[in-house]
């Protein structure tokens, strides 16, 4: 009777285990870093074909485009990586998706004319647009990243409550396009800039592959 009240207890703290299992692996930032990926779904099981190809990019394109570029960034961006990561863990966002984002929009800063894009009109590294938002603190600063980061769960939000149907997946994809060009533009799947997305995670996943 002892043996089988045992073996009962034992089944269920296992079967609890995996059923948190789920939960736990998106929330530890103590795990590897391939193995955390925050709240926003895993960016290594989603497809992507990385920079477009075209008649003017034939070469430096796809997803070996993509990782080139990104490994060009990344002795720029590794200085921020714990910053990347803390603020990563404040929002649960992925911080390789965070460093994508710097290396696509402002190549880890080295673009940048004090904090501003050539025009004036973005700034920092995560190159928020003034017409839209009030940039706050410096423009490589843990202010500026939470504020980036925060636009970008936002927005990743605002697409859920949009399209409560989509999966995880589409979520994702589609707060990242409404973080460069606002939610009002995405109506379907099909409106979502796959080309500055699909970029993005390809980037996203070299930078996992690099401890983000």
């Amino acid at each position: 009777m002892i043996s089988s009240i045992l073996f009962l207890g034992l089944t269920a703290i296992i079967g609890t285990s995996r059923g948190l299992y789920p939960l736990t692996h998106s929330m530890n930032p103590h795990l590897h870093p391939r193995l955390y990926h925050g709240c926003y779904g895993d960016i290594l099981t989603m497809e992507t074909s990385g920079a477009p190809c075209d008649i003017t990019r034939l070469i430096n394109c796809g997803i070996r485009g993509s990782e080139m570029f990104a490994e060009m960034d990344l002795r720029a961006i590794k200085p921020y990586q714990t910053l990347i990561k803390e603020v990563g863990l404040r929002y649960c966002v992925d911080p390789a998706l965070i460093a994508a984002i710097i290396s696509r929009e402002s190549h880890g800063g080295t673009v940048l004319q004090n904090g501003w894009d050539h025009k004036g009109h973005r700034f920092g590294l995560m190159q928020i647009d003034k017409q839209t938002h009030k940039p706050v603190g410096a423009w490589d600063s843990k202010e500026h990243l939470l504020q980036g980061v925060g636009i970008l769960t936002d927005r990743i939000k605002m697409i859920q409550k949009k399209f409560p149907t989509w999966n995880v997946s589409q979520h994702l994809k589609g707060g990242l396009s409404a973080f460069k060009s606002g939610t009002d533009a995405i109506i379907t799947p099909m409106d979502i800039d796959s080309d500055f997305v699909d970029d993005l995670l390809a980037r996203a996943k070299f930078y996992k592959r690099h401890g983000f």
